[in-house]
């Protein structure tokens, strides 16, 4: 039996983000509880500034990721990014304000780089009728990192305040976790079969158009202007303009899972004793929701994608966001994401209703994630590297305005922003994916019945 190279290529890149960002997402997981344990009276850094910091940089240099990658390839930059990561998860070892930031603008650069390469790279070892198996895959196994992290740390912190001694080992374990998937990462092979990116390939648009290859490394510095110059031209493009509604979307609620909402519930003094714990607990039922979303949609999903494309997929994840988003607002109050509070919302706060919203928070990112990937692997195949950098762009830019705001707005300005901006995303996404399918259906050619029925008898 013939190994599917592609295939494998895949499973490499799915395990190897599946351990960096164990050790990621935990960190900013527990960022906002980790720097408020601090016992240095002089520091006063804000995790929330922090992440802001790092999603500002990571918007900007997103218009110069498919730049490097048409100079490196995608698979030097996913590498490149890893070291990033590591070096940020590292600075909580000796908390600085001025070390944190540094690298958590570092990181942005890293971020940029790791995110554009991934797009490329699974766009590179897919195809149309493989793209939504892949996405699905991947972001079943990549989420699966919200266990391991997590997991830890539900067992570490067992106490309202968090010893120099416990955090130092928990950073440690996670920078072990992400060397670990920076080392498979760099075991990642050229793909078997690639699908024509211009970019990588340094072709301008009009040599697209006359099919004359000009190979990156003949024209190192060439190729990185088109790739710029073409993200600039697919970013003003209708379709574009509308995903980006939904992109804007994934990254106001990315700020609020993967921050806000587990500091929040760890803040909340009615959660009990042990409801630093919770903090970990969440991030758990975060990954079940994501992983039983990838899954289900990546097995699913060539049936799905034939029968009615991603807008049913997107739509459910709609639905079960606004049911977290209400969940919350009735079971947390309004001052949970700033510190400590003894304040209550509608409702006796309950740790079962907290990791409801958790899980329904997880599965709704799966469906929103998973359907943009298929969606801009399939419509943007040729220019995977600069759709995939408008799509971290744009995440990244509402991301940063998020944390800018989070350490500000109180919980329940920030559910009804997002009640808002999913219901526009929602609707944006549903437009364009309808009018593709359309307009696919319309330009399939007309077939005489007479020639199938003539060619059934000479059958």
């Amino acid at each position: 039996m013939a190994i599917d190279k592609s295939f494998v290529n895949v499973m490499v890149l799915s395990f190897g983000f599946m351990m960096v960002f164990a050790a990621f997402q935990t960190m900013s997981n527990i960022e906002k509880t980790v720097l408020t344990s601090n016992d240095d009276t002089n520091f006063n850094a804000d995790a929330y500034t922090s992440l802001a910091i790092l999603y500002a940089v990571f918007a900007t240099c997103n218009w110069l990721a498919p730049s490097y990658i048409s100079l490196t390839g995608p698979r030097i930059a996913i590498v490149t990014g890893c070291c990033c990561y590591i070096l940020f998860i590292a600075s909580f070892l000796w908390p600085h304000p001025a070390f944190l930031y540094t690298a958590s603008a570092i990181l942005g650069v890293g971020a940029a780089f790791i995110w554009t390469g991934h797009g490329q790279y699974l766009t590179e070892n897919s195809d149309s009728e493989t793209m939504s198996r892949n996405a699905g895959i991947f972001w079943a196994i990549f989420q699966s990192s919200l266990f391991i992290g997590n997991l830890f740390v539900y067992f570490m912190f067992k106490s309202e305040h968090i010893e120099k001694s416990v955090r130092w080992t928990v950073v440690i374990v996670l920078i072990g976790l992400a060397v670990f998937g920076t080392i498979i990462l760099a075991l990642l092979r050229q793909p078997s079969q690639r699908l024509a990116l211009g970019e990588a390939e340094g072709v301008s648009s009009a040599d697209k158009e006359l099919h004359i290859p000009e190979p990156a490394k003949e024209k190192p510095l060439l190729a990185a202007w088109y790739a710029l110059r073409d993200a600039f031209s697919l970013f003003v493009t209708s379709k574009m303009l509308f995903l980006s509604f939904t992109f804007i979307y994934t990254g106001l609620q990315l700020t609020f899972f993967s921050a806000v909402y587990a500091s929040s519930i760890g803040f909340t003094k009615a959660m009990g004793e042990s409801r630093k714990r919770l903090i970990g607990l969440s991030g758990i039922f975060v990954g079940i929701g994501e992983v039983v979303g990838g899954t289900l949609f990546g097995i699913f999903a060539s049936k799905v994608s034939e029968a009615c494309g991603g807008s049913p997929v997107v739509i459910i994840g709609c639905i079960t966001h606004l049911f977290a988003f209400i969940s919350i607002y009735l079971n947390l109050p309004n001052s949970a994401p700033f510190i400590d509070t003894d304040e209550k919302s509608f409702i006796e706060p309950s740790p079962v209703l907290a990791m409801a919203g958790s899980l329904a928070l997880g599965f709704g990112d799966a469906c929103f994630n998973t359907q943009v990937y298929s969606l801009l692997g399939v419509l943007f195949a040729v220019e995977s590297a600069s759709a995939f950098a408008l799509f971290k762009f744009c995440q990244s830019v509402a991301a940063a305005v998020s944390f800018a705001y989070s350490s500000k707005a109180g919980l329940h300005v920030q559910l009804l922003i997002l009640v808002i901006s999913i219901i526009i995303g929602t609707t944006t996404f549903v437009s364009v994916e309808r009018k593709e399918r359309n307009s696919q259906s319309q330009n399939q050619p007309d077939i005489d019945p007479a020639l199938v029925e003539g060619q059934s008898i000479a059958d």
